[in-house]
C-alpha cells in the first residue's frame, strides 16, 4: 500500500516546513532501501548501534515499514510499526537522515504512522524515546498515565 500523507486541503498534514512537503511517504515494503536503513540504524541510531544486516532484514519483514522520500526517490528516512492490526502497535526504528533534519520530517512521518494506523481502532500504540518527547507530542503521543502497570522481559536477564 503506498500512503502519500497531505491534509484535506492538499498542502501537507501540519507542523512541518514548506520544504517537508517535496517528500512522500510510502508503505511499500519493496521500496526500502535495506542496505541504507541497515548502515543509520547500526552505525548512528544510539538504540541499535551493531545492529546485524541480518536482524535488520528480519524485523523488516515483521513490521510495518514506512520510507521517506526525497523529489528524486531517494530513501531519506524510515520508521517501523509491530502491530497486530487489531488491538496494539509498537512504533520503533524512526530515523532521518541528518542530511535532511530540521525540515519537519519527523513529525510528518510521526503524523503518517498515526493516520494510518487509525482506521484500526488500536486500543493503545506505545513508542520509546530518549530525546524527542516534544516531537511526537505533536502526534498526540503522551507519557504513560500509569508507567508502573508496564513490565518488560529483557534479553538482559
Amino acid at each position: 500500500m503506498t500512503s502519500t500523507t497531505r491534509s484535506a486541503d492538499g498542502t501537507g498534514t501540519g507542523n512541518t516546513t514548506p520544504d517537508a512537503d517535496r517528500y512522500a511517504i510510502d508503505t511499500d515494503p519493496d521500496r526500502i532501501d535495506v542496505g541504507l536503513v541497515h548502515h543509520w540504524l547500526s552505525t548512528d541510531a544510539f538504540w541499535a548501534l551493531g545492529r546485524s544486516r541480518d536482524l535488520v532484514e528480519r524485523s523488516l519483514r515483521g513490521s510495518l515499514n514506512f520510507g521517506v522520500y526525497g523529489p528524486d526517490g531517494t530513501q531519506v528516512a524510515y520508521a517501523r510499526v509491530v502491530t497486530d492490526r487489531a488491538t496494539f502497535a509498537w512504533l520503533c526504528d524512526v530515523y532521518v537522515d541528518p542530511a535532511h533534519r530540521g525540515r519537519g520530517l519527523g513529525v510528518r512521518l510521526a503524523t503518517a504512522v498515526r493516520d494510518h494506523l487509525a482506521p484500526y481502532e488500536l486500543k493503545r500504540t506505545l513508542l520509546a524515546t530518549l530525546d524527542a518527547h516534544e516531537l511526537y507530542a505533536k502526534v498526540g503521543f503522551a507519557p504513560l498515565p500509569d508507567p508502573t502497570m508496564l513490565m518488560v522481559l529483557s534479553a538482559e536477564r
